[in-house]
């Protein structure tokens, strides 16, 4: 099988099969990684540009070394540092970034749709890093990498999700991909946070955590995004960290060797407590590895593509 989308942007759309190819080539690519010589000549000559409206730690950075690690020139924009300040649209930077000869535009954006939008608008390929509360598509597949590399499939595997669901892209991409791969996922939140049509895209749905948390082999707590957040959708912090914080006691509901992740940055004693945070099962850490193995993957995939074809919406 070869990869030949022009552009990554989410996974709705994208069938098992790719999904499986995209985590079968990081694979390869994590033993490059954790490897003593991290330097491969996969995309010399090729250029890598992020283009971030919305600051972030781990999908950069991890982007950024995936970049340097496969022998690519690559450079990165900040929105608060560039010509957007004098008001260039995301239109007109794509298409002075594209004339620049880049190979690869990485976009993370808080609007839904401003991949795609880019995507029409440039000859490079585009990886969606995140667009608002649509997708994130490159934290699930680290995500389902992990999964599948703690537990060797993701098929027949209960995956319980928990926290603000209703801001989270992060969210929306893992039931894309879970379900397609065969899992069955269920989310919990404040009913505040819990969007209306969850069940229409094959998530269970649950009212208390701990329903959620039954017999599940996978689970995944969601940060808090305070950032997106109008007032009111639950009353404080301490609040939230009582009834749907994920402790030791809440956990001893899932099967005895499930594991948990986090796509981070973590909320201390809020999403998760520190003992699970730290704890044996807590796969968090490996997913920040992960993370710059699916992203070399991809950037590998992309550049490699043989013609050009229809996007991932």
């Amino acid at each position: 099988m070869s990869f030949k989308r022009k552009d990554l942007l989410g996974l709705k759309d994208l069938s098992a099969e790719e999904i499986e190819y995209i985590l079968d080539t990081a694979k390869t690519m994590k033993m490059i990684l954790t490897s003593n010589n991290k330097r491969t000549p996969h995309l010399q000559g090729k250029s890598i540009v992020t283009l971030f409206y919305e600051n972030s730690t781990r999908t950069r950075l991890s982007f950024e070394l995936a970049s340097k690690y496969m022998g690519a020139s690559s450079a990165n924009i900040s929105s608060n540092l560039s010509s957007v300040q004098k008001g260039e649209s995301l239109i007109d930077t794509g298409k002075t970034i594209d004339k620049m000869g880049t190979d690869v535009i990485i976009i993370r954006h808080p609007m839904s749709g401003s991949a795609k939008l880019l995507a029409n608008n440039v000859k490079a390929s585009v990886i969606n890093a995140g667009d608002g509360m649509n997708e994130h598509p490159t934290q699930a597949l680290l995500d389902m990498y992990t999964i599948r590399e703690a537990k060797g499939s993701l098929k027949g595997l209960k995956v319980a999700i928990i926290g603000d669901i209703y801001h989270s892209r992060v969210a929306r991409s893992n039931i894309w991909g879970m379900i397609k791969l065969g899992a069955e996922v269920s989310v919990a939140g404040p009913a505040t946070l819990l969007p209306p049509f969850m069940e229409k895209i094959g998530a269970k749905v649950y009212s208390t955590v701990q329903e959620a948390l039954i017999d599940a082999d996978v689970v995944m707590g969601l940060r808090i995004q305070k950032e997106r957040q109008k007032k009111g959708l639950f009353p404080t912090i301490r609040e939230y960290a009582r009834f749907f914080g994920l402790d030791e006691k809440r956990l001893m509901l899932a099967k005895e060797d499930a594991i948990i992740l986090h796509p981070g940055p973590v909320n201390r004693g809020v999403e998760l407590t520190t003992s699970v945070i730290d704890g044996e099962q807590s796969l968090i850490n490996e997913q920040v590895t992960n993370g710059v193995a699916i992203r070399m993957a991809l950037l590998y995939l992309l550049t490699r593509r043989s013609g050009m074809s229809e996007t991932v919406n």
